[in-house]
């Protein structure tokens, strides 16, 4: 089983991550963690942070010579800004400088504080804070190099930021992710692209925040993952609770789940047919994706499709929101650190993070194996017994 942990804080030392269940022989570098974590970086409406942070990366452990050895991988993320916040966030024992006492709605400052007997909301914010996602996206990578060679592949895009959506039916491919990345909100349409960036202009200049939907997309998934026998083995429960476990994601949409709510189910579900060249999915096709790729908890070998919402972010460079000062029992308006006006093209990219860590969670589950080579070969056996079972379905 893959399992991981992550662990720092946002302007502390560093972050790390151990990812734990990797076969050994995966070829890994640092080069290939870095490339995703510079994109989660990307993004029109991004603050001043991410155009000067750097991720500066090390292995710890579990890797040598540029493949996995099949124990723990550690890896660190330093952060480049440390000097600043040296004294700060020290571990020694002390005070701080200034503690934060008005709490922001829509953070985790106010009900961590009471969670934890906290008098200043640094100690929340500071693990609360999106930067943890960089950890995550690290470990996605990890899930990304195993699941590579089985040829499954994961994409995101921007389909929605504020009041501004994609047309129906625009959706990157399988070799899309450098074309999505082009673009300055990682949106895929030219026309949508130029009015989203118009819409984080206008809530800029008012000093506000946006919120948005991504669409994260998994090819080449095998059918058969996850199971319908066990509540807490299906795959789409498994795939919502990751995605609704970043922070500031209110929602999570499998397939066309929330349109099927008002179709009938002759419209809704996906017609099956013959198809000797989905191998994934054993010769059989869907006629639709309408189910986003899962059925009955399972995947169908289709592609894997959520949609992620995440709300505007409750850090607001014109601060208005109103909230009471634990100090002294005011009324007042809440504290600012520095924010972004959105964060919804990085959203994708930690999205992608965590789809890959559920399918290979899944995978290593379904294929077993402690060498990459035992993996493999587990997998194209399945992928050979799901194409003699659609085989025993055609007409001689």
């Amino acid at each position: 089983m893959l399992r991981f942990l992550t662990a720092g804080e946002s302007h502390g030392p560093a972050l790390s991550v151990i990812v734990e269940g990797l076969p050994s022989g995966i070829v890994l570098s640092l080069d290939q963690v870095s490339e995703d974590l510079a994109r989660r970086r990307l993004g029109y409406g991004r603050g001043p942070r991410m155009r000067f942070e750097r991720d500066e990366l090390r292995f710890l452990g579990g890797v040598r010579h540029g493949r996995t050895l099949g124990s723990p991988v550690s890896i660190e993320i330093a952060n480049s800004e440390w000097a600043k916040w040296e004294q700060e966030m020290s571990a020694a024992p002390g005070e701080p400088e200034r503690k934060l006492t008005k709490p922001r709605p829509g953070h985790a400052d106010l009900v961590g504080m009471q969670k934890y007997a906290f008098d200043d909301a640094r100690d929340v914010l500071e693990r609360a804070s999106a930067r943890e996602t960089a950890a995550r996206v690290a470990a996605g990578a990890l899930a990304k190099a195993l699941l590579a060679p089985l040829g499954v592949s994961v994409v995101s895009h921007v389909v929605r930021i504020g009041s501004v959506a994609v047309p129906s039916g625009v959706r990157p491919g399988p070799h899309d992710l450098a074309l999505v990345d082009e673009s300055e909100v990682r949106c895929v349409d030219k026309d949508t692209e130029a009015a989203m960036i118009e819409e984080i202009k206008a809530a800029a200049k008012d000093g506000d925040s946006l919120g948005g939907i991504v669409e994260v997309i998994a090819y080449g998934v095998p059918a058969g993952l996850g199971s319908y026998v066990h509540w807490d083995r299906k795959m789409d429960g498994l795939l919502a609770g990751a995605l609704m476990s970043i922070q500031a994601v209110k929602a999570v949409e499998i397939g066309d789940g929330i349109a099927q709510a008002a179709q009938r189910g002759s419209q809704a579900h996906d017609a099956i047919a013959l198809d000797p060249t989905a191998e994934s999915s054993g010769g059989f096709t869907r006629k639709s994706d309408h189910a986003g790729g899962l059925e009955g908890g399972m995947t169908s070998g289709a592609p894997l499709i959520a949609r992620v919402a995440m709300k505007p972010l409750a850090t607001l460079n014109r601060p208005v929101l109103e909230t009471v000062d634990l100090a002294t029992g005011e009324s007042t308006v809440s504290f600012k650190e520095r924010t972004d006006v959105t964060a919804v093209p990085a959203l994708g990219v930690v999205a992608e993070a965590m789809m890959a860590l559920v399918i290979a969670n899944e995978a290593l589950r379904k294929f077993g194996g402690d060498s990459l080579e035992e993996f493999t070969r587990n997998h194209a056996q399945y992928v050979q017994h799901l194409g003699s079972s659609a085989s025993r379905s055609r007409p001689a």
